[in-house]
């Protein structure tokens, strides 16, 4: 019956779109562009050192983040848009973008290929370079293959529609056995297989497949949006050949006032999944970057409550022409248990607080972030770990999240764009 009323919905815009009125040519054209990135950071995990797989020391050090290849392009009224991204640090490379729109009138058209998928504030809901918890459950800044619509109702409403059948195209990922498989090579978090005693009690050969997504975006005035978002999402065995459909919501709102930034969103998400054995599990194993999440993985059920606020400050410091200074927190709670030695353990939050600015020079954007984390899986020693049940103690039990000091991250993000 969801598939049935999703597919009325894409007929309906469709049929919509084509009634109106045709939109006038525009010239062909090919840009070329892309961005080189570098990172310096200084790490303090809870004061325990964080090594590298040789050995050496890494809590203070520079590395070359990425470097990326863009596309845009049209010909015949058919535009395209494509990202190739490389992370010499990961060893890793993917393509983050690349699809091919058609406008079928001023009001409406369609993305087919790998797209952004619309769900929340877009393009980012943060104003760092760290993004925010949502992006690191697949909820942010999220694409995948698939096919979208975008329709304007009269000049205030914006519907998106989307229907996409799997993860976006794979490169190359560390083969971790159990951990690696489709979707640790990618850019965006997806659900990749893991392996029994980890995160249930049986193998899990599963991965993302039949999404369904509707966003509505209403602009109050101009710079200021408020929406809802809904995600039907399939997790699909492939030992089972089944499908399970949870779903995601998400209540968000961004907007400009003057020089002042501000961003909000609440997301309650409920990934379904089942392992091998048939069990409905409480935490599932997500990849990116080519490198898995290890051991804890990601609650399968949670809320995301995040804001952020930022404000642009006009300068004329040589070739520096704006500071802006901003501040991002997120909170993630998690409503599951952990049994250890026969108790039952609940599922310890997730903090995350980014203060920081980002200094503007022509080309250039600069990142200067002071990022701090409780169960974040990217700011600690223990990479992978504190989205699920939390960071574990050596019993395995849950660590309160009260009892935790704040772990740090300075980061400077220097990248030139071009």
């Amino acid at each position: 019956m969801k598939f049935k009323k999703l597919t009325i919905l894409f007929a309906l815009m469709i049929a919509t779109g084509l009634g109106s009125n045709t939109i006038a040519q525009d010239e062909d054209y090919l840009n070329l562009g892309g961005a080189v990135r570098y990172n310096v950071v200084s790490q303090h995990y809870g004061g325990n050192e964080v090594y590298d797989l040789d050995g050496v020391s890494t809590d203070n050090y520079a590395t070359w983040d990425t470097w990326r290849l863009n596309v845009s392009a049209r010909y015949s009224d058919v535009t395209l848009e494509f990202e190739y991204r490389f992370y010499p640090t990961f060893n890793t490379h993917f393509i983050k973008q690349g699809w091919l729109g058609y406008d079928f009138s001023d009001d409406f058209g369609m993305q087919l290929g790998v797209t952004q998928v619309p769900f929340g504030n877009l393009m980012y809901n943060s104003h760092s370079w760290w993004f925010m918890t949502g992006y690191y459950v697949g909820l942010e800044d999220d694409f995948n293959m698939g096919v979208k619509f975008s329709y304007d109702v009269g000049d205030r409403l914006n519907i998106m529609a989307a229907y996409f059948r799997q993860q976006e195209p794979a490169g190359p990922a560390h083969n971790v056995a159990p951990y690696a498989g489709p979707g640790a090579g990618t850019y965006s978090y997806n659900v990749i297989p893991s392996a029994a005693g980890e995160l249930s009690e049986a193998d899990a050969d599963i991965m993302e497949m039949n999404q369904f997504n509707i966003r509505l975006g209403y602009e109050v005035r101009p710079g200021l949006e408020v929406g809802a978002s809904g995600q039907l999402q399939g997790i699909h065995n492939m030992a089972l050949d089944d499908t399970e459909y949870g779903h995601a919501f998400a209540a968000h709102a961004a907007g400009t006032f003057g020089d002042w930034s501000a961003k909000a969103q609440f997301i309650n998400y409920d990934y379904q999944a089942k392992d091998n054995a048939g069990n409905l599990m409480d935490r599932v194993q997500m990849g990116a970057y080519g490198d898995p999440y290890y051991g804890d993985g990601v609650a399968a059920r949670a809320n995301i409550i995040s804001a952020g606020i930022g404000r642009g400050i006009d300068v004329d410091w040589g070739p520096i022409s704006n500071i802006m200074p901003y501040i991002d927190y997120a909170l993630m709670t998690k409503d599951d248990q952990l049994e250890v030695d026969g108790q039952m353990f609940d599922f310890e939050d997730s903090h995350m607080l980014v203060p920081g600015f980002l200094i503007t020079a022509g080309n250039i954007w600069t990142y200067v972030d002071f990022a701090m984390g409780k169960n974040h899986p990217w700011l600690t020693s223990q990479f992978g770990s504190g989205l699920g049940a939390g960071h574990l103690d050596d019993n395995g039990r849950p660590i309160p999240v009260d009892d935790m000091d704040w772990n740090l991250r300075f980061n400077i993000n220097v990248g030139y764009y071009f």
